[in-house]
């Protein structure tokens, strides 16, 4: 389609303008070819004519769509040239107040001239890792493109930053290293990111000065490299400087000031360590206030200045540097105060000058040779040296000189210590370098400086054009579009001009190597050689300058000053003085100027050939070096990736946000924007992606080509359809080529049918409205009609006695209709009536039937609780039991113990016998003659041997009638107490009848009775139960006691068979007699031993008897008898005898009793294990019987001191007796009891005047209920005498077997003993040993039997897991190590792992092993960090083990004994708590664990999720059809990554990752209250990133996103409820993204809506609501941008609110993290070790 084809009627056209350059102007009528005018409409309503020449027509530039305006980048424009993009940027900068714009790959930056929030930490998070074009544009999208190419490319980077004064270079280029020091953090220690950053306040301070453009003007060139290591880290940095502006030193303008430090070390005179330096103010030295200006505003100097120094100390430079550097700057400023008086053609210094003295002084050199050498000059000729005065002119030159030579050579050894300071060790493996260099410069008076400065931005200008070609061709080629040259400006040949052979740089320095060469002759020289040259031009009006036409604009140059500014000569006389100073540093400057000045430059080619150089000293000028230095900045950039940033100052009032559309236009011609425009323009700079063009403009096509599937091929085809020249675009692979201004036609195409449809829409509404509006009017016009002619035909036919005949009817009807309604009205009140009567009849059943049920259900519920309190106390009764009975054992045991003791030393003494009569062996021989006398002997031991059993059986038949008085006495004490509560329940019974009938017989006082009688029915049904329980549990005691008689029965038995036993042995000893008598010394010296140790065995003896039955009992005398008999057999002379056999009655008691205790204590075991499942009862049970707990405990103190002292005869007496006490005491209370409620009853029955005959019917009934209870009594008792019988006769039947064992074995022994040979008893001591060894598990037997005959009880566990110290490396690989998240069995018990781990930490605490549990800690504490440390990236594992953490913290927290942990658990669970060891600390490292956990868990989701959230909640369409892209620029989104992206994420995307994550967490047992925390923490990364990108990217400013973000919010919503999380608080995380949305569909437009809009957000800070108001962007011309007035009106409302100036949320910010205590449900004990665990080594306690 042809251009001129566009300008119709209403499209809108750019005029020039001399005010605004450019002006707006609406097409009053199409265009023809062959017109002369074109007919317009200004904007502020005047028409005009614009000529267009016919023959050549040159019409005025068309104006973008609206639609189209304030893209981010220029290039995106459908008509490219240079008002399109003025007014872009205006439309950016003003209304929307965004100052970055791209310009294809170009950073167009706009000083706002004010301190904007978008440049914080949270800006700097949000643009790293993205792509260019993802985000608004901003300085921080191209450092990090710059930083990403490094790293994908591995190719070194640089940003041109370039700009004119005051267009805000410096901070440009200063935030972009910022942001390489945030993203990038240095590992080492050095933190050299921020000496990086740090170097900025000094080069500031020694660089940049105030202009009349600029209050921080850069005066000098700057080039920085910051240096990365492989892995990208900041490993140092270097600085090089170009052009330094010496001549400030000496000379500022009207308005303007020196270098800023001058002004910072003035304002800091006062200071006691610059006090020596002497220092006036700035207003009293003539360097600092020639331009007039030594203040500005808003600028603290003396603040600065400590900045200055603290930088200097952050950078590691020494005090004594600094101290230096301050003595020269001084001696500069004095310096320029030395005055200079003439006298003709002479000139002089005073050597009383107080400023030279200072000078001299400071710099320690001689005040005569600086007074000479200042007015005079040595010259060297032929035969002689001359030294001739010279004019204070020139004399003023030297000291001018002097000062700018001193300050260079200052300027560069602060750059070289500061180069020094950043550069660590460590090899460079890429940089990236910042160029923060002056822009082209065109002044009314230009000199020297301004042509280097131009001459460097030519070169650069012409580096960037062939970038821009070098990218427009890859472009092109990876789309495989033919690739064709486009004719643009190519400055090459003005660089030729500048730097060629017979160049303008060339005549220059051979013009400054004649000493008496002028300007004039130079300007001369340039006339004649360039004067051919079409970029060279003399001017008219002077004839000492010269013009060349740059790539920017012409600038004229004055040549004074020219020769001396490259020369930038000094005296030799002063360098010598100078090199002589004292002053070190002074003198390194010029040693080292000497030194540089013999090196050889580098040599630059020109492009065209030139005439070689007479003199090689021509290369030391300021020209040539600054030449050579440019090309080494060109080789750099050349061999990096370029980035350009292109600053741009709006107004020379520097006020924030005022746009001088002059001046930008300007800059933008000389910076190149408008170049790269114009080659954009050349080629297709509109670009699409085939997805964005199908969907933007489906609207355009048909519906055979919406119904093909291939989205590439239908725009094909769509877009061959549209435009018919095939020149105005091309298809690539992934994208659509168009050129400028086809956009603009598909807009209208667009925009057209758009129109069209909503035309057709309106009409066929619009017809259907007036169709309805039709049909309504002709539908009453016909109903008036119809009353109208009904009217009329009424009169013509009615008479009047058609009249009288109608009105007849009228009555006729009126009354039989009323007859018919009366008829009507009676049968259905009838009928009401009964159904009415029939419904209040059935509700008062149906309430008659709930009162009745409500009374059952309380009589149940009644008799319900009392069971239930009947049950606890009973548990209560045998818990108590029980820690009586264990805390008895536990005496018991430490008893045995002490025994064991004096066991050994038994042992001991034995072994010491048997070695005496080892030695007596060798006199066998000499004994066999007493053999006969022996066995005389022998007879005799066994006549006693009788004697002792016939003492057995009287002892045992005496306590068979103990046992036998203790039962009569048991019984007589059952009968009384039997009768006790029988009388008691006799009294109950007849006072709860009494109480039933008077109920019945007085109805008056019916429900005061029903409630008293109520009351003391259960009171006296309680008191009923309660004696029957106290009767059922002394019945049990009973039957107990039995069996303990029975048991010390069976014991004394076994005591008698052991007397036989140890009988036996005593009859082998006789036949040791004859050794005896042939050992006379030996014998008297063991009758002694066995004196001595017969009679410790009789002390110890009688010391356990009594701790076993009591001091004062016959039954002690009874016991001790047999100990006494063989008292009296050692008197009788049997010594030895009775000795053996009083150790050997020690042991078998010892055994006896040791047996007898392990058999209690597993009985106690087993009692309390069954007691185990009734614990969670108690603390209510305590509650409901503290009035008789006191009698309750002392009556089961008694039972179980019985039962654990085996029911001793002597604390039976006490036990009746106290049972009798107690009896009494239950009968007083009784009493008391029945004597309150007998009171109560008379009160009742005074009340309630019950007569005499009632009472005595009440009291038959109550007879009977004795009598009945009487028969239940007797019952009892006969089945308890049968069960006695029993017992007896099982009794019998054990004494029986356990004699004829006892025989057995007496004639066992016998035999042996008889026949024992002499040879063996060389050994007979040792089997005597194994012989008693035997004999203890002889004796252990009946208690084995006993225990078999017990009926069998269920096995318990205690909730510990023993293991072996060599097992620990076991557990922690097969538990924490090893442990799979996914098994079945991990899975089916959460935190079955952790608990395991408890149990085993529970064996090591009961085993109170504090190395061992140490060590066990330790180890789990290792692995789980360990397997931490492992799977950093794996959810499932960390999921797992923060479950299993926090269980264990919880366990080690329940079991702990700590009163605020224990408040949850159950009996059972408070037996278990630790006992030895407290594990706080452990508590605290298991905590932090958690929180590692925790904290690294959600880094592992917010990595998952962060790639989903933007495309999934702001770039998904939700809502079909209701978005569609606008047209991109070069800097489209993603343009940085080549690859497409392969697949797209979507709201459901994000749902699915977290019920993943929420699925997971669940499984493995994690604490709900700790998901919902997780929950909430992804939901605030949810909220924070998504605004984050609305406040970053302009594109998603518009209403109908608004409505997909609300949408997708209402998704997650319905998430968290399906989830049950509402209780999480997620919800108000995302409160500020849905004011957002709220605020994108809401009205913009009335003040009305910008209250609102203040009053609703009030979760948004003020800047991010203007923010957004500004970033607001219509999709199609139907919408409307928010009115920058609208905008101030905001402002103005939200000044009062408190907020913060932040613009970012702070993506990285985590809520802290707690772990709530809840306890395990658990139960240790019944907890299994599965064997897929491979723990069989561990074993359940």
């Amino acid at each position: 389609m042809a251009l001129s084809e566009l300008y119709t009627k209403y499209n809108r056209v750019w005029i020039p303008d001399p005010e605004e350059v450019w002006q707006s102007a609406e097409i009053l009528k199409e265009y023809k070819p062959g017109d002369e005018v074109l007919e317009l409409l200004l904007e502020n309503g005047t028409e005009t004519r614009y000529p267009v020449d016919p023959g050549n027509p040159q019409l005025p530039p068309l104006r973008n769509p609206d639609i189209l305006v304030g893209e981010n980048d220029l290039t995106a424009l459908s008509y490219l040239h240079e008002p399109a993009v003025l007014h872009n940027l205006r439309v950016r900068f003003v209304e929307s107040k965004i100052i970055y714009t791209y310009c294809g790959i170009i950073l167009v930056a706009v000083n706002p001239y004010k301190q904007l929030p978008i440049y914080g930490d949270g800006v700097i998070n949000a643009y790293s890792g993205q792509n260019m074009g993802d985000l608004d544009p901003h300085i921080f999208a191209v450092a990090e493109e710059a930083y990403k190419q490094m790293a994908r490319d591995s190719r070194n980077q640089s940003i041109i930053v370039s700009g004119e004064s005051g267009a805000g270079k410096t901070v440009s280029a200063r935030y972009a290293m910022r942001y390489f020091a945030v993203v990038s953090k240095s590992s080492s220690k050095t933190r050299v990111e921020d000496k990086v950053l740090a170097s900025n306040p000094i080069t500031e301070a020694i660089g940049n000065a105030k202009t009349t453009r600029n209050d921080n003007s850069s005066r000098f060139g700057k080039y920085t490299e910051i240096s990365f290591d492989k892995r990208f880290k900041i490993i140092g940095a270097n600085m090089r400087t170009y052009l330094l502006e010496k001549s400030r030193v000496v000379f500022q303008s009207e308005n303007e000031r020196n270098y800023h430090i001058f002004y910072q070390l003035c304002a800091c005179a006062d200071q006691p360590n610059l006090k020596h330096l002497r220092l006036l103010s700035a207003d009293e030295f003539l360097y600092t206030c020639m331009g007039g200006a030594t203040k500005i505003n808003g600028v603290d100097d003396r603040g600065d200045m400590a900045e200055t120094c603290r930088t200097f100390t952050l950078l590691g430079l020494k005090e004594e540097f600094l101290s230096d550097v301050f003595k020269v700057l001084a001696s500069i400023l004095h310096l320029g105060n030395i005055t200079i008086s003439t006298n003709g053609d002479k000139s002089a210094v005073s050597v009383s000058d107080v400023h030279l003295g200072v000078f001299c002084e400071l710099m320690c050199v001689s005040a005569a040779s600086v007074c000479r050498w200042l007015c005079h000059r040595r010259l060297v000729l032929a035969a002689e040296t001359v030294v001739s005065p010279v004019a204070q002119e020139r004399a003023l030159n030297a000291r001018d000189a002097l000062a700018k030579h001193i300050y260079a050579h200052l300027f560069h050894a602060i750059i070289h210590r500061i180069n020094a300071a950043l550069r660590v060790p460590g090899k460079q493996h890429s940089f990236i370098g910042v160029l923060d260099i002056y822009g082209f410069e065109t002044f009314e008076v230009n000199s020297f400086e301004q042509f280097c400065i131009n001459y460097a931005n030519e070169k650069l200008q012409h580096q960037f054009n062939l970038h821009v070609f070098k990218l427009e061709q890859e472009e092109y080629m990876k789309e495989d579009i033919p690739w064709t040259l486009i004719d643009f400006y190519d400055n090459q040949p003005i660089i030729d001009l500048i730097e060629a052979k017979m160049g303008i740089l060339d005549l220059l320095d051979e013009e400054c190597l004649f000493p008496q060469g002028t300007e004039q002759n130079w300007l001369q020289k340039l006339q004649n050689y360039l004067g051919s040259n079409p970029l060279f031009h003399k001017p008219r009006l002077s004839s000492h300058a010269f013009v060349i036409q740059h790539f920017a604009d012409k600038v004229e140059y004055q040549c004074k000053g020219f020769l001396e500014k490259n020369r930038d000569t000094l005296y030799e006389e002063l360098v010598d003085i100078m090199k002589a100073s004292k002053f070190a540093l002074l003198a390194e400057f010029f040693q080292k100027e000497s030194e540089v000045s013999t090196v050889k430059n580098i040599r630059v080619k020109a492009a065209t050939p030139g005439v070689k150089p007479a003199n090689k000293q021509l290369r030391t000028t300021v020209g040539d070096k600054f030449r050579s230095s440019l090309y080494l900045l060109m080789e750099t950039l050349n061999a990096t990736t370029p980035h350009y940033v292109r600053c741009i100052k709006p107004n020379d009032e520097k006020q924030p946000f005022e746009y001088d559309s002059k001046r930008v236009v300007q800059q933008l011609r000389a910076c190149g924007v408008l170049e790269t425009i114009h080659i954009s323009a050349q080629s297709y700079p509109s670009r699409w992606t085939y997805i964005e063009f199908y969907s933007r403009y489906s609207i355009l096509m048909t519906k055979a080509e919406l119904a093909l599937s291939d989205k590439k091929r239908t725009s094909i085809t769509v877009l061959q359809r549209l435009i018919r020249d095939s020149d105005q675009y091309k298809f690539g692979r992934t994208k659509i080529f168009l050129r400028a201004g086809q956009v603009a036609y598909l807009e209208k195409l667009r925009l057209d049918r758009q129109r069209s449809a909503c035309v057709t829409i309106q009409s066929h509404v619009r017809g259907w409205i007036q169709q309805r509006r039709f049909l309504r009017i002709r539908k009453a016009i016909l109903t008036l009609q119809q009353y109208v002619r009904g009217q009329r035909r009424i009169r013509q036919t009615i008479t009047a006695v058609a009249l009288k005949q109608a009105w007849a009817a009228m009555v006729i009807q009126k009354h039989w209709r009323g007859y018919l309604v009366r008829k009507s009205y009676q049968m259905v009140l009838v009928a009401t009536v009964t159904i009415q009567a029939y419904i209040r009849g059935w509700r008062a059943r149906k309430h008659y039937k709930k009162l009745v049920e409500e009374q059952k259900a309380m009589v149940l519920q009644k008799y319900a609780r009392a069971w239930l309190a009947r049950r606890r106390f009973q548990t209560m009764r045998r818990l108590i039991l029980n820690v009586q009975l264990s805390y008895r054992v536990q005496q018991l045991r430490k008893k045995l113990e002490e025994q064991n003791k004096e066991n050994r030393g038994l042992m001991e003494k034995l072994s010491g016998l048997a070695n005496a009569h080892s030695q007596g062996l060798d006199k066998v021989q000499l004994l066999e003659a007493e053999l006969k006398k022996s066995a005389n002997e022998r007879l005799a031991l066994e006549k006693q041997e009788k004697r002792n059993k016939e003492e057995a059986n009287q002892v045992i038949s005496e306590l068979q009638a103990q046992k036998a008085s203790m039962e009569v006495e048991k019984k007589a004490m059952e009968q009384r107490f039997s009768e006790t509560t029988q009388q008691i329940r006799d009294n109950f019974s007849g006072l709860q009848r009494k109480l039933q009938e008077d109920l019945e017989k007085e109805e008056r006082f019916r429900k005061i009775a029903e409630n008293n009688l109520e009351i003391l029915r259960e009171d006296s049904g309680r008191e009923m139960e309660a004696l029957k329980l106290e009767n059922r549990r002394l019945r049990e005691e009973t039957i107990r006691l039995h069996s303990q008689i029975e048991e010390e029965t069976q014991t004394n038995t076994d005591l008698q068979e052991q007397v036989t036993q140890l009988t036996k042995h005593v009859k082998v000893l006789p036949e040791l007699r004859k050794d005896l008598h042939n050992l006379q010394t030996q014998k008297a010296e063991q009758e002694r031993r066995v004196r001595e140790q017969t009679h410790q065995a009789k002390v110890k003896m009688n010391a356990i008897i009594r701790q076993l039955l009591g001091n004062s009992s016959t039954e002690h005398i009874s016991l001790v008898s047999p100990a006494e008999s063989l008292e009296d057999a050692e008197d009788d002379g049997n010594l030895l005898v009775a000795f053996d056999g009083l150790q050997k009655a020690t042991r078998v008691m010892e055994a006896q009793l040791r047996e007898q205790k392990e058999g209690f204590e597993s009985r106690v075991e087993t009692l309390s294990f069954k007691v185990e499942h009734l614990q969670r009862e108690n603390e209510q049970l305590q509650k409901l019987f503290k009035e008789k707990s006191n009698v309750n405990e002392s009556i089961g103190q008694e039972v179980a001191r019985l039962t654990a002292e085996n029911m001793m005869i002597p604390e039976m007496r006490q036990l009746i007796g106290e049972l009798n006490r107690q009896k009494q005491e239950l009968e007083t209370q009784l009493w008391e009891k029945t004597s309150q409620m007998m009171g109560q009853i008379e009160e009742v029955s005074a009340k309630l005047r019950v007569d005499v005959e009632e009472e005595r019917s009440r009291c038959r009934r109550l007879e009977e209920q004795l009598e009945e209870l009487a028969g239940v009594r007797e019952e009892a008792q006969q089945r308890l005498q049968e069960e006695e019988r029993e017992r007896e006769q099982r009794h019998k039947q054990q004494q029986a077997e356990h004699e004829a064992k006892s025989k057995l074995r007496q004639e066992v022994s016998r035999l042996t003993a008889e026949n024992m040979d002499l040879e063996e008893l060389l050994d007979v001591k040792e089997r005597l040993i194994k012989r008693l060894q035997d004999q203890v598990r002889s004796l252990q037997a009946p208690d084995r039997a006993n225990q078999r005959l017990a009926p069998a009880v269920p096995r318990e566990y205690l909730g510990m897991l023993e293991y072996r110290r060599e097992d620990e490396p076991k557990i922690i690989q097969n538990l924490i190590l090893e442990l799979k998240p996914r098994g079945v069995v991990v899975n089916m018990i959460p935190g079955l792992a952790a608990h395991l781990l408890f149990m085993c930490v529970r064996y090591a605490d009961y085993l109170n092993d504090g190395s061992k549990l140490k060590s066990l800690m330790g180890a789990i504490i290792s692995a789980v960090k360990h397997i931490i440390k492992n799977h950093q990236e794996d959810f499932e594992v960390l999921s797992f083990w923060l479950s299993n953490t926090c269980h264990l913290l919880n366990c080690l927290k329940q079991y702990s004994g700590e009163e605020e942990f224990m408040k949850h658990n159950t009996p059972r669970q408070n037996k278990n708590c630790l006992t030895n060891f407290d594990l706080s600390e452990h508590r605290q490292i298991f905590s932090d664990i958690a929180i590692r956990i925790y904290h690294q868990i959600v880094a592992v989701m917010e990595k998952a999720l962060v790639p989903a959230i933007v495309p999934g909640m702001l770039e998904h369409e939700s809502l079909q059809g209701m978005w569609s892209p606008k047209p991109a620029g070069m800097r489209n989104r993603s343009s940085s990554v080549y690859e497409e992206a392969v697949g797209s994420c979507s709201v459901a995307s994000i749902l699915q990752l977290l019920s993943g994550f929420h699925a997971t967490m669940l499984q493995h047992g994690m604490d709900p209250d700790l998901v919902r925390q997780a929950v909430r923490q992804l939901f605030y990364l949810l909220g924070s990133t998504c605004l984050n990108s609305i406040l970053l990217r302009k594109d998603l400013c518009s209403s109908r996103k608004g409505m997909q973000i609300r949408c997708n919010i209402s998704y997650l919503e319905e998430w968290l409820k399906e989830k049950g999380l509402q209780g999480s608080s997620a919800m108000e995380t995302l409160l500020p993204l849905s004011q957002v949305a709220w605020l994108l569909q809401v009205s913009k437009t009335t003040d009305e809506d910008a209250q609102e809009i203040t009053e609703h957000c009030h979760e948004l800070s003020p800047v991010q609501i203007v923010k957004i108001l500004n970033s607001y962007t219509p999709i199609d011309d139907f919408e409307k941008r928010v009115a920058p007035a609208f905008v101030r009106k905001v402002q103005a409302l939200l000044q009062e609110r408190d907020g913060s100036s932040q613009l970012m949320l702070d993506t990285q910010y985590h809520f802290q993290v707690t772990f709530p205590f809840n306890p395990s449900p658990h139960a240790l004990e019944l907890l299994q070790v599965p064997t897929s665990l491979r723990l069989s080594f561990l074993t359940r306690i």
